[in-house]
């Protein structure tokens, strides 16, 4: 672990704000860019450390602010899938190969947004009735382990939400309730495999207000914007999101 220096605090407080807005506000689907961040000052097995306390920390403070304005049925098919999925990434994570993972989530993510644009356009006929709960089963196995491994579970689960057509607020509900689910269930293992540091703990507890500060700000901001607009940013998101973990893969 760095000394916490002002460069390390340089870093972390807009990677750390960041992961806040947008778990708070959007979906949460490009907080993972928080751990991308901080691997400019830790190594990268020590910025997912230290990432975790922040992300169960947000997960707590929008937990209230969308109680039971989710979607009880998909939240859970992602939950039952994403639970193994956990358990899979603790026992593959030291023999993950994370620029594969990248791609295939990347690839995934891109082929999603433009599959949703040519639906649009009427260039293709799209899914009349969302996804079905084997689909989001699936989609929960590869964000749960996907999250244990890198913290970017969000694009999995965010494909499958996004395809229900849920609304704005249901949608982001449904992202919080999945991944506060998710996120308690990774802190056993990675704490069985000595990822957490009292160093990691104690920056935690210096980076916590600005989680929260973060949090604050991007549930403020999810009621603000209009449900189109909402959803034309989860798609940008999602799309910029793809394109950095295909450039990072091959990069």
């Amino acid at each position: 672990m760095p000394e916490l220096d002002p460069w390390f605090f340089a870093v972390a407080i807009p990677a750390v704000i960041f992961a806040g807005f947008s778990k708070g506000g959007f979906g949460g689907g490009v907080a993972f860019a928080s751990s991308s961040i901080l691997a400019l000052v830790l190594e990268p097995g020590q910025a997912l450390a230290l990432m975790l306390p922040l992300l169960m920390l947000v997960d707590v403070a929008t937990l209230k602010p969308y109680w039971k304005r989710w979607s009880a049925r998909d939240s859970w098919v992602l939950v039952l899938g994403g639970l193994p999925g956990v358990a899979l990434g603790a026992w593959l994570y030291k023999a993950t190969d994370a620029d594969l993972l990248r791609l295939l989530i990347g690839g995934i993510s891109v082929g999603f947004v433009i599959w949703q644009l040519s639906q649009s356009r009427g260039w293709v006929r799209g899914f009349q009735h969302g996804l079905t709960a084997k689909a989001g089963l699936f989609a929960g196995l590869v964000a749960g382990f996907t999250s244990f491994v890198s913290h970017a579970g969000g694009p999995p689960a965010a494909v499958y939400l996004l395809a229900q057509r849920l609304g704005k607020t249901e949608y982001q509900a449904s992202t919080v309730l999945v991944f506060w689910v998710i996120n308690f269930a990774k802190a056993i293992p990675y704490a069985y495999l000595g990822l957490f540091t009292l160093e990691t703990i104690w920056a935690d507890l210096l980076l916590a207000p600005f989680a929260l500060l973060g949090a604050w700000l991007g549930v403020r901001a999810h009621w603000m914007v209009p449900e189109r607009l909402f959803f034309s940013l989860a798609y940008l998101l999602l799309m910029i999101t793809g394109c950095k973990l295909i450039w990072d893969a091959l990069t």
